[in-house]
């Protein structure tokens, strides 16, 4: 399936949960926030959502700084 993760164009396997997403581009335990099409998913969901073809994804994370 062809999905948008912030802001880029990518490729999944049809059916992966957002969990299996964040951990295939190497930042699962970084991501602090998602949200799909605008509407936040909630980190207990996360293992369980699966976007859809078309979808925006929104992956946050807070960077410390001065």
């Amino acid at each position: 399936m062809n999905v948008t993760v912030n802001g880029e164009e990518r490729k999944f396997e049809k059916g992966m949960t957002l969990e299996q997403i964040m951990s295939e581009l190497g930042v699962a335990g970084k991501v602090m926030a998602a949200a799909v099409n605008m509407q936040v998913v909630k980190k207990e969901e996360w293992e369980s959502f699966s976007p859809k073809e078309g979808d925006r994804i929104e992956l946050l994370h807070f960077v410390g700084g001065g």
